[in-house]
């Protein structure tokens, strides 16, 4: 669990042992830890160094309150993140600076095979920092969406995903339940009548581009990096998301199937309870515990209010709520 703070897991046992028990020996902690006594001492040194935890002058050990300590673990590591995010921003620039003028080759690179197609998939996805946008149709040649393995990691480290469905795909098999899963994740889903192609694309950076099967009966498609024509795609895709209605999914549970619905254009009884209770200065927590919603599924629901008023700050939305009587509970 504290693997990303650099810790070890020799570590985390012994501190995890080390909690509650002040003045412990490193004997002591080698059998709580169920660890060597060797490893004990290694872990202890390390805890030590890092100030989670104190060492007496009789060899007894205490662990530092973890709010402060691994408080301070954090608050480093975002720091140390902040500052890698910052270099980022500065190589994307310099970049983008080498790759003005440059040959249409080094902005369009030819991508054949379904493995090669699967792995640039995967990459453009962990190339992103701030958000994916893509357009899914049917059929799934290189990568079905229940194997995208990308996703569910770019969403931990902040990615915002959005994707606009062909209505066709929702009738593959098992879609509606991967949808499910991934509205659950916090992935924002619309549906299209109809999608001219298929679409992913990283930030303005990056885009891919499936094509039609070549000659050699073998998938194609163009990975795009920043230029006129990427940016023409993104413009593409945001004015198809503005057409696109927005999906609803709701397991039912038991042995029927998932039911699918595509949003009405104004908020539903739900939407207008959750905006009565925030309009009345109740928390996130609380309004959902009062509605028997989990806290993702309250703002699942405020990002399509927000989406449907065309707004994008909570205050916003609050003004807008209130201008057009969406609080207003029947």
């Amino acid at each position: 669990m504290l693997d990303v703070l650099g810790l070890e897991p020799d570590d985390e046992r012994v501190y995890r042992a080390l909690l509650g028990r002040p003045n412990s020996t490193a004997i002591l902690l080698s059998g709580l830890a169920v660890l060597s006594q060797a490893h004990v001492d290694k872990a202890l040194s390390r805890l030590v160094e890092w100030g989670l935890a104190t060492r007496s002058a009789d060899e007894r050990f205490t662990a530092a309150p973890p709010a402060m300590a691994l408080g301070a673990l954090i608050s480093q590591r975002r720091d140390g993140l902040r500052m890698a995010e910052h270099a980022l921003v500065t190589f994307a620039e310099e970049h983008r600076a080498a790759m003005t003028g440059s040959s249409i080759s080094d902005l369009i690179e030819v991508v054949t095979g379904v493995d090669a197609i699967r792995h640039r998939f995967l990459q453009v996805q962990q190339a992103a920092r701030t958000q994916v946008r893509s357009f899914i149709t049917a059929p799934f040649v290189a990568l079905p969406p229940d194997e995208n393995t990308a996703e569910p990691l770019a969403i931990g480290r902040g990615v915002h995903f959005r994707a606009v469905l062909d209505r066709a795909v929702l009738a593959e098999p098992g879609i509606v339940d991967d949808a499910i899963d991934s509205l659950g994740k916090g992935v924002h889903l619309r549906v299209a009548d109809e999608l001219p192609m298929k679409l992913v694309l990283a930030d303005a950076d990056l885009g891919l581009v499936p094509l039609a099967v070549t000659a050699a009966g073998e998938p194609g498609a163009v990975l795009l990096h920043r230029s006129g024509l990427l940016d023409a795609l993104d413009a593409l895709f945001e004015t198809v998301w503005r057409t696109a209605r927005p999906l609803e999914l709701s397991g039912t549970g038991g042995e029927t199937d998932p039911t699918v619905e595509v949003a009405t254009e104004g908020p539903t009884d739900l939407d207008r309870r959750i905006l009565a209770l925030l309009l009345a200065g109740l928390t996130d927590l609380t309004a959902a515990a009062q509605l028997g919603l989990s806290p993702r599924t309250l703002h699942r629901r405020l990002r399509h209010l927000m989406d449907l008023a065309g707004v994008r700050t909570r205050m916003q939305l609050g003004a807008h709520a209130v201008r057009n009587g969406w609080a207003e509970v029947s």
